[in-house]
């Protein structure tokens, strides 16, 4: 039990900073809420990082790891004892070749299927990794292990954990910014959650569609000295409530987050308007025209979002869970992203940010050389496979234009430079400048971290 005197000396700790925000007033009460731009715990080339996530869990068979042991076995039948033959009955599963060839790009020879007719031309600044291996074959689980590290959600999504050490470079704009698709990833807004971190560190979704933030505009009729007036008198209602009820972080997050939103009418129209882009530009990631449009405004404004300060942009494209047709249904995905996909990384480039943006391509698993037939034998398709997936990195200190780890011939699992996701995550906020093991929070009288318990550094990625 704490002696009183402690009390006393804590309590005036907490009403002496608090009384020091009041003096500050709101928009300093905020800044220090929101976190300033803080310092990494060791150098990095990173500031900010995109994240594709590719949800549905695409064939890195159909992608980027060609298999052509596979492609002789194409509906061979498979069992568990590893024996095949020759059989079309119903009920059985059967090996299932790529529908699609491979072919090599890039003075690093990377494996692309053909569908990639614009990724490849950015071959030499990709870093591909074909070792990853997750702990979840169901989608809501498996996507929040990808995201948070902890497949029965509630955990800080990797955005969150990234703004919480790194803090804001633009005190206008949320530090962790999602683009979902029009429906939530399965899982919802879990995914991108602040979990047991303050309240502020969550990710800010902006709607596919129509105003990206509701009620982003104030009435007409209330004007901005008025809306001013009524925020600074909740601020000091709000104030002299938290005097009386320290260490509230919800009710601090609540009053940072009304100063942001009133910041951000300022801000986001202009972020969020593509019309200012030439056409050339629009043309570029596909912008107005199908089936690029979607994800083609998502990788432009991820990269407005980040020019402008933004530390870590979510990007979803859904409908990769291709259990049969897998020739149409991921031709028409990757005829999707593939154009907006490249043309970021080029922008990045040209622009000089590619250095200090770090991407990431990931869906949630990868997918087996095998599948039941469905439709007469002609539906080939995929089920979900937690052993073997492959993601690739760019910008950020990645190692580009390599290739690490690999599958076994049929693509079933990782056999080489195999590591669990909690190591990519380890190595993603090495990347950033972060220490997994010094980022932590204390919670439920531990402190915890985003890889629950440590992980090793993937060192074939860095550059």
């Amino acid at each position: 039990m704490m002696n009183p005197s402690h009390n006393q000396t804590v309590g005036s700790r907490r009403r002496f900073l608090f009384e020091l925000g009041a003096g500050l007033g709101p928009l300093a009460l905020s800044s220090m809420l929101q976190g300033d731009d803080k310092v990494p715990h060791h150098k990095s080339k990173a500031k900010s990082c995109i994240f594709l996530f590719m949800e549905g869990g695409p064939s890195h068979i159909d992608t980027f790891d060609p298999k052509p042991e596979l492609s002789r076995r194409h509906l061979s039948e498979f069992n568990r004892s590893g024996e095949q033959e020759s059989a079309m009955s119903s009920g059985k599963r059967y090996f299932v070749g790529s529908p699609f060839q491979f072919s090599k790009a890039g003075q690093c020879g990377a494996d692309f299927s053909l569908p990639w007719r614009h990724l490849r031309g950015v071959a030499d600044d990709l870093c591909f990794y074909r070792g990853c291996q997750v702990e979840s074959v169901n989608h809501p689980t498996a996507c929040y292990h990808v995201n948070t590290g902890n497949r029965f959600g509630g955990d800080p999504g990797l955005g969150a954990w990234v703004t919480y050490g790194l803090g804001s470079i633009n005190a206008n704009l949320p530090g962790f910014v999602v683009l979902p698709r029009n429906a939530y990833p399965q899982g919802g807004a879990a995914n991108w959650s602040n979990g047991y971190l303050p309240a502020q560190f969550q990710g800010t979704p902006l709607r596919p569609e129509g105003s990206p933030i509701l009620n982003l505009q104030a009435p007409a009729e209330l004007g901005r000295a008025r809306q001013r007036s009524n925020l600074d008198l909740l601020a000091r209602l709000n104030r002299h409530h938290a005097e009386g009820h320290p260490m509230q972080d919800e009710l601090e997050a609540r009053m940072a987050s009304y100063e942001l939103a009133y910041r951000m009418q300022m801000e986001v129209p202009g972020v969020v308007d593509l019309q200012g882009e030439s056409p050339r530009t629009l043309e570029r990631y596909g912008v107005g025209n199908e089936p690029t449009d979607a994800f083609g405004r998502k990788c432009l404004l991820a990269r407005r979002l980040v020019e402008k300060g933004v530390r870590f942009v979510q990007a979803y494209a859904g409908n990769w869970d291709s259990h049969d047709y897998i020739a149409r249904a991921h031709g028409n995905l990757i005829e999707a992203v593939d154009r907006p996909i490249a043309a970021l990384i080029g922008d990045l480039k040209e622009r000089g940010m590619l250095e200090e943006t770090l991407i990431v391509f990931c869906g949630e698993f990868g997918r087996t050389p095998d599948n039941g037939l469905r439709s007469g034998g002609k539906s080939y398709g995929r089920d979900h496979n937690a052993k073997a997936m492959t993601l690739w990195l760019a910008g950020g200190g990645t190692r580009a234009g390599h290739t690490l780890g690999a599958t076994d011939a049929l693509g079933a699992e990782a056999v080489e430079s195999v590591h669990p996701m909690r190591d990519v995550h380890v190595t993603l906020l090495h990347l950033l400048g972060l220490d997994d093991n010094r980022l932590t929070y204390h919670h439920a009288g531990r402190f915890k971290q985003l890889s629950q318990f440590g992980g090793q550094l993937i060192q074939g990625l860095l550059a």
